[in-house]
């Protein structure tokens, strides 16, 4: 197995999948499924690490007001930290609410990630992993449009509202997002708008939840990439994947937010199901 997957086809790879990551449809179900269907190699390393990093500095870049609002807001009131209150900033205290959000998805990474990649990332991919796969992007898509429905019988909340059951809540929900098929998007915008959030507020918070856990999952690979060494050939497509991962990653999450504005779920809860429903019969008929 070539560790490193930067051949011909990585640059649209990257671009295909740092679309998918921003999006709630599950990059991480399509990193299984790509190589699956077509028969490459699974993705690599320097891949993965490739996205990573393009789909954080994305973030960082479209949530930077909303990011150093929080941290001005938590030095601001590190006093009544202290004191074992919370900053009486908004902004500042949902810095601390995401900061305690985060904290179920990490466990659940550490206790359980090596045992799912283990089930879902076998080379070949057994039929009975792309079952539940497959499984798994239906259900999800169907959880995604109930909860849009049932959010638009609420008025709905925005950012500044977002309390910290909402944020535990959604947290939780984020937890799932460690297995294949959930989507971390796709699970916390879920929990969002089940928990009465605006569509876009439940874009916007899933994604300033995200930046903790997809900084820890970039370090770590980012450390292993480290380790291993990048051949002095594929450096620089290494980097161009990265720029290419942040450019559309930003232009994702901007379109996502804007499309939430005005619109509903359906587009995506319909092409989980499709995806859902396709591998399923590609199964059956021992396409694959």
């Amino acid at each position: 197995m070539n560790f490193f997957f930067f051949n011909d086809t990585a640059t649209t790879e990257i671009y295909t999948l740092s679309l998918h990551d921003a999006l709630p449809i599950s990059s991480s179900a399509h990193l299984i499924i790509v190589p699956w269907l077509f028969g490459w190699e699974p993705f690599g390393l320097s891949f993965d690490v490739a996205t990573h990093l393009g789909t954080l500095s994305a973030v960082l870049v479209y949530f930077r007001h909303d990011i150093w609002a929080m941290i001005r807001g938590i030095l601001a009131g590190w006093r009544s930290l202290l004191r074992g209150r919370l900053p009486e900033d908004e902004m500042g205290r949902l810095g601390l609410f995401i900061a305690v959000g985060t904290i179920p998805a990490a466990v659940a990474g550490l206790l359980f990630e090596s045992m799912i990649d283990e089930y879902f990332h076998q080379d070949p991919v057994s039929s009975t992993a792309m079952v539940m796969l497959a499984l798994l992007l239906i259900g999800m898509g169907l959880l995604l449009g109930v909860a849009d429905r049932f959010g638009q019988k609420r008025p709905g909340r925005g950012l500044r509202q977002i309390g910290f059951a909402t944020a535990l809540f959604v947290g939780l929900a984020q937890m799932l997002a460690i297995v294949p098929g959930v989507s971390r998007s796709g699970s916390t915008i879920t929990a969002g708008l089940f928990a009465g959030l605006q569509r876009a507020t439940a874009a916007r918070f899933s994604f300033l939840l995200g930046v903790p856990i997809i900084l820890g999952a970039g370090m770590k690979e980012m450390l292993d990439l480290v380790r291993a060494g990048i051949p002095a050939g594929e450096r620089g497509v290494f980097v161009a994947g990265i720029l290419a991962a942040a450019v559309v990653g930003y232009l994702a999450i901007a379109g996502l937010i804007r499309f939430l504005q005005r619109h509903s779920t359906d587009v995506f809860v319909a092409y989980r199901i499709a995806l859902g429903v396709t591998l399923l019969l590609l199964i059956a008929a021992g396409v694959r």
